[in-house]
């Protein structure tokens, strides 16, 4: 039987992959909500599709208000590096994979945020918003999944559930048909 969860029952994985999914969703609410709140502003710059440009702009502005425009750009979508691997439910997966998967799914959902968010009184188009987005998710992920999925693997692979074999001991010779020969 090919084992996909987190060990134990099948019962208590599933619940785990349930409770990733509804903090998933739950998270992907509020983001998108913060993010799609019109905000009242006297005057809309052009779009920013000069990467790097917005991060040079606040890092010019000094280092708190670099930490906190830069911050507030990669913490929003950082959870998405942990939440989706933790609803997928594999914890037998290529990292490389993983990570590739978790990144290419949020920039895709970063991307659609902001086309969506263009069109919102008060927000822009911004190439860095996508761009600390994306860096946000793979550091959470780098930071966290690999750990956790090789802490599961060992937890899994020493189940105590699961009788260990023990050796037999011999019984004595193999029985033999004396009418067959050896082969050359």
């Amino acid at each position: 039987m090919q084992r996909h969860g987190y060990g134990g029952t099948p019962a208590l994985r599933y619940r785990y992959r349930v409770a990733g999914c509804v903090l998933l969703a739950v998270h992907l609410l509020v983001v998108g909500w913060l993010a799609l709140r019109p905000l009242t502003a006297p005057w809309v710059t052009a779009a920013h599709l000069e990467p790097l440009a917005t991060i040079r702009a606040d890092l010019a502005l000094g280092p708190w208000e670099a930490a906190r425009t830069i911050g507030g750009g990669v913490l929003p979508f950082a959870p998405l590096g942990v939440l989706l691997p933790w609803a997928g439910g594999r914890i037998a997966v290529s990292p490389l994979g993983s990570l590739t998967r978790t990144v290419f799914t949020c920039a895709m959902l970063s991307l659609a945020l902001q086309v969506v968010q263009s069109g919102v009184a008060g927000q822009v188009l911004d190439v860095d918003g996508l761009l600390l987005n994306l860096s946000g998710v793979t550091l959470a992920h780098l930071a966290v999944v690999p750990a956790v999925r090789a802490r599961l693997r060992r937890r899994s692979d020493g189940d105590p559930t699961r009788p260990l074999r023990r050796e037999e001991a011999p019984k004595g010779l193999t029985p033999t048909i004396p009418r067959v020969g050896i082969a050359p």
